[in-house]
C-alpha cells in the first residue's frame, strides 16, 4: 500500500529546504565578516577627512549663486 503524504507538510517542507538554499546563497554572497564592516567603515571616514581637509571655505564677501 502507498504511504499517505499530507500536502500542506509537504510544501511547506519543499518551501523551508528552498528558503534555506537561498539564505545560504545570500550570506556567501553578501554576507561580510565584523572585521571587514568595520574596515570599510574605517576607510569611508578617512576619505571623508581628506576630503573635508580639502575642501575650500567660502568667501564671506562674495554673494551666493542660489
Amino acid at each position: 500500500m502507498a504511504e499517505i503524504v499530507n500536502f500542506n507538510k509537504a510544501r511547506k517542507a519543499r518551501d523551508k529546504a528552498a528558503a534555506k538554499a537561498k539564505a545560504t546563497e545570500n550570506r556567501a554572497a553578501h554576507g561580510r565578516t565584523k572585521a571587514e564592516t568595520q574596515q570599510s567603515l574605517l576607510e569611508r571616514l578617512a576619505r571623508d577627512r581628506a576630503l573635508d581637509g580639502h575642501r575650500r571655505d567660502r568667501d564671506p564677501e562674495r554673494p551666493d549663486d542660489d
